[in-house]
């Protein structure tokens, strides 16, 4: 058995995995804000709980996290994280040390790659790009079943690429500055938030992406033209991903990949972006969903 976290900006979520990859036990806490060693704790209970759960406390158990950022190569400490507070930490030796056990972390969006390449939406595909579309914008890269992590541990992090201009240059009407201090990444004009900024910015209303979803669904023009606005640019910032790397599928993951009008309009609109004739790479939803982080946080060990 093994155990998956997925260490979010808001919640905590913990999984047990049996031999066959399905989750018997699962629990979840709100992540403590801006707060290391309280989260650290925090996932030190959640372990403690699935160990009694399992009634497996004291074997060694396979321990896997996902985590906003990456690991530096240069200080071993974490970097990128939009969860600041994680920034600098050596977070895996400080959960070794917590937990006497070993560790293996991996960027959240990785650990959904991970997941559905290896038994989800893209299980029977060689080249998968799997993609964030929440409270951040990540990506990971899996080839072969093996995630692509990179000299760097930046492989896949296309949401901190500039966004590319549109065919419609009214879409990116002001510039915005992203958090980690450059101007028009693609995570500013592509997350949850920055959708509904572009809908803040269009109707002086301040309204959450499903609801825009929602009303754009149902016919209402303003809502309409900003998700479609949405769509042009996602489709021309995943149109670079496919120049470089030619996936056979694109699996979106996160909260936006609910929104049903994405997997109609996006395809359509990359092909004009893309360097080739004909684009056969798929526009998929995730088949585990929220639960591709714990699960492929637990497929970091063999």
């Amino acid at each position: 058995m093994r155990i998956g976290i997925d260490l979010g900006g808001t919640k905590i979520e913990a999984a047990m995995l049996n031999a066959d990859g399905n989750i018997i036990y699962r629990h979840r806490v709100s992540t403590p804000q801006s707060d290391y060693s309280q989260t650290l704790m925090a996932i030190a209970e959640l372990i403690s709980k699935l160990d009694k759960d399992c009634s497996v406390t004291g074997q060694c158990i396979a321990i896997g996290i996902a985590t906003p950022g990456a690991i530096s190569s240069l200080t071993g400490r974490m970097k990128n994280c939009n969860s600041t507070c994680l920034n600098g930490q050596s977070l895996r030796e400080d959960l070794c040390r917590l937990l006497k056990r070993d560790v293996r972390i991996a960027n959240d969006a990785d650990c959904f790659a991970l997941s559905e390449a290896r038994d989800g939406a893209a299980a029977n595909d060689r080249n998968v790009f799997g993609i964030i579309l929440g409270t951040g914008v990540g990506g990971g890269i899996v080839l072969n079943n093996q995630l692509l992590s990179g000299v760097n541990g930046i492989a896949g992090e296309w949401g901190h690429n500039p966004m590319p201009l549109l065919d419609n240059p009214a879409a990116l009407r002001q510039s915005r500055t992203c958090y980690c201090g450059a101007k028009d990444c693609i995570e500013s004009w592509l997350s949850g938030p920055a959708l509904e900024k572009s809908y803040l910015a269009a109707t002086n209303q301040l309204l959450h992406a499903p609801q825009i979803a929602l009303n754009a669904k149902r016919g209402d023009p303003l809502s309409l033209a900003v998700l479609d606005g949405y769509c042009e640019g996602l489709a021309a910032a995943l149109a670079t991903v496919i120049n470089v790397l030619d996936p056979d599928v694109v699996v979106l993951g996160g909260g936006l990949s609910n929104i049903a009008y994405l997997y109609e309009q996006v395809p359509q609109r990359w092909a004009k972006y893309i360097f080739t004739d004909c684009c056969e790479t798929r526009l998929l939803r995730p088949l585990h969903g929220d639960s591709s982080g714990v699960r492929g946080a637990a497929w970091l060990w063999p």
